[in-house]
């Protein structure tokens, strides 16, 4: 457990020296966060968003109960829907549910973490930390890249 941990922890600092994040293990290893990323803000006025895939390795079900970040003030698992005539709305999710084995991406256009009232530009370049708390009150922190305001994906 101890070389998994130091693999992991060295990951985490190559990755994000390399301007790229790190998958992130829960306290129980059971959670994955891998391939987060957000975009840049226009000033603090408009809420943000990150987005990312949280993969469940273990064998129980395990449940995502909110979100912490000191970049926002009221950060909230959110999702997008459109109707059958086109009209979008978006809507806070609540407690989301991940089964053994499976994964729920937080994607634009579905379940994202929405970032309200934020404290500071989200600015191209940088990087934020983003817990995840589950509810069992097992944790687990992520640092977020933040891409430029057109990024589609982790990658750009």
């Amino acid at each position: 457990m101890v070389k998994k941990l130091r693999y992991t922890n060295a990951l985490a600092v190559l990755l994000t020296v390399a301007g790229l994040s790190a998958p992130a293990l829960a306290g129980s290893e059971d959670v994955v966060v891998e391939n987060a990323w957000s975009r840049a803000s226009i000033g603090v006025n408009r809420p943000g968003a990150a987005y990312m895939t949280v993969r469940n390795t273990g064998e129980d079900a395990v449940t995502l109960t909110g979100l912490a970040t000191p970049l926002a003030m009221m950060p909230e698992i959110h999702e997008s829907k459109t109707n059958s005539v086109g009209v979008s709305s978006m809507a806070p999710a609540g407690e989301i549910t991940i089964e053994p084995g499976q994964s729920v991406a937080l994607e634009p256009g579905g379940l994202h973490a929405m970032l309200m009232k934020l404290q500071e530009p989200m600015t191209e370049g940088e990087n934020f930390p983003l817990t995840l708390t589950f509810s069992d009150g097992g944790k687990v922190t992520v640092e977020v890249p933040i891409l430029g305001i057109a990024a589609r994906g982790p990658e750009g």
